[in-house]
């Protein structure tokens, strides 16, 4: 059997869309993905639906998978013939154990590749308003593990040279060890009053700082409870992040949403909830099976006065038919719907003057063309299931992880069919609908959405209704501050 070939890819530091584009392409072609705890999971949306995940990820004093078996699984999926990504938080080289994994493949000749990825020790600092070296404030910067395999777990560092030598260090995963850290740069030189800053998630929208100096930091630390993972700075340099903080200047900055997910794809809505500051957990993930093409309909499509389509994935798959089966564009007299206006809007933008509508009944005596879901909705003289809409099963531990280190505050609902659909991902997980319902506040989309909601039970007393996406996106800046509902 041929070997195949392992990746050993830098994920960045939590924020998605620093990955590098190399890494992004690598996640999508890859066959098999071992991945560690501070990969943002929204990166494994990227890969093929039929890739298989492997979580490595590590806590303090509780490995999921051991370095030593992480090793062999590069090994063993490799000599399957299999192109494997092991993705790595951060750079793959700063204290991610590449050489490690390298050497062994490297043992057995099996062919790997290793792509840099952006390191926490410098986005994080950027994303609080500091880069890491100003030339007023600091020219010289170090990158130091606060972790060593040292009986007791305590770095063993030139303490000297860093306390005179070094204008700003960063420390990673520094907050056990941070009274020791700052007794040892100030016994060797580094001045009490020296600034500190603890950057907690850095790039996430839940991104935590706490500013001291090396006299204070560690009691203000253990006063608040502040952990890892965390990005430790110490030096002058932190100061400046008074006049150039950014991130947390976001409207949305700190929120945590659980977003109601219907399509396969990310949506747009989503993607402008991360742009405004907020982490956002689209819920549940779905994949796509195709189904055979619909050859009776497909001859007579000449013959249809109106045409609706209700996904994303029915437009695409309903077009390339028309192209495998080489009939004329040109053929289509039907006047065609987009079930949203976000499908309108794609049907638009290959050419067609499409119309939003949100009623199937209307289409009795046309054409609905969609996904398994609608096929008994409605009796129309022409269903046309182009696929079936699965829940991607492979991902419900990959939510149970998401939701053990979020605390969600707002649950929105974009639409009526997202209700349905994240009821269906709570039960698959063994999660009781009205448990997490009635402990959040909840936005949704539209008095259709709210009469699904109120079918399954759910009064208004903690529910907001609002006319159009633009109108949630000019409400939630604006919601009251609230205490972080308990996790799921």
């Amino acid at each position: 059997m041929k070997i195949g070939k392992v990746y050993l890819v830098g994920a960045g530091p939590g924020d998605v869309q620093l990955i590098t584009v190399k890494g992004a392409e690598l996640i999508q072609q890859a066959e098999v993905i071992l991945y560690d705890r501070l990969v943002n999971p929204k990166l494994l949306e990227l890969a093929n639906p039929n890739c298989e995940l492997v979580y490595c990820g590590k806590l303090p004093n509780r490995h999921t998978m051991r370095q030593e078996t992480i090793n062999s699984q590069l090994v063993a999926k490799a000599k399957e013939g299999k192109i494997v990504v092991r993705l790595k938080g951060g750079d793959p080289g700063v204290f991610g154990r590449v050489g490690e994994e390298a050497e062994e493949l490297a043992r057995h000749g099996i062919p790997f590749e290793i792509v840099p990825g952006v390191t926490s020790g410098i986005a994080a600092p950027l994303y609080a308003g500091i880069p890491v070296t100003h030339r007023q404030y600091g020219e010289s910067f170090a990158l130091i593990t606060a972790h060593d395999q040292s009986k007791d777990g305590k770095p063993l560092l030139n303490w000297a040279a860093l306390a005179k030598g070094i204008d700003t260090i960063a420390f990673y995963m520094g907050v056990s060890n941070l009274l020791f850290i700052c007794e040892n740069l100030m016994k060797h030189g580094k001045s009490p009053n020296t600034p500190v800053i603890l950057i907690q998630w850095g790039t996430m929208g839940r991104q935590k700082t706490l500013e001291g100096t090396l006299a204070t930091i560690a009691n203000q630390a253990k006063a608040v409870q502040f952990s890892n993972p965390a990005i430790t700075l110490v030096g002058e340099l932190v100061s400046i992040r008074k006049k150039i903080s950014w991130f947390e200047k976001k409207p949305l900055f700190g929120r945590q949403i659980l977003l109601a997910r219907t399509d396969c794809n990310e949506s747009a809505l989503a993607k402008e909830l991360m742009k405004q500051g907020a982490d956002v957990i689209e819920f549940p993930k779905w994949k796509t099976v195709q189904t055979k093409e619909n050859e009776e309909i497909l001859n007579k499509i000449e013959t249809y006065e109106k045409i609706l389509f209700t996904s994303s994935e029915s437009i695409d798959y309903f077009f390339e038919a028309l192209l495998k089966h080489k009939i004329d564009i040109r053929k289509i007299q039907a006047k065609l719907f987009g079930y949203s206006d976000k499908l309108t809007k794609k049907l638009n933008e290959r050419g067609f003057m499409a119309t939003t509508s949100k009623s199937l009944h209307r289409f009795a005596d046309g054409l609905i063309v969609g996904d398994s879901s609608f096929e008994t909705q409605v009796a129309a003289s022409g269903v046309w299931v182009t696929h079936e809409k699965q829940m991607d099963v492979q991902f419900i531990p990959v939510f149970f992880r998401m939701f053990e280190e979020v605390r969600l505050d707002t649950v929105v609902f974009p639409n009526a069919a997202s209700v349905l659909a994240f009821a269906h991902g709570l039960n698959e997980m063994n999660r009781k609908l009205e448990y997490i319902l009635k402990r959040l506040p909840i936005v949704c989309v539209g008095n259709e959405t709210k009469v699904q909601l109120e079918h399954l039970g759910f009064s208004s007393s903690n529910l907001t209704v609002l006319p159009t996406e633009d109108d949630l996106l000019n409400y939630l800046p604006h919601m009251n501050n609230m205490e972080f509902a308990q996790m799921i």
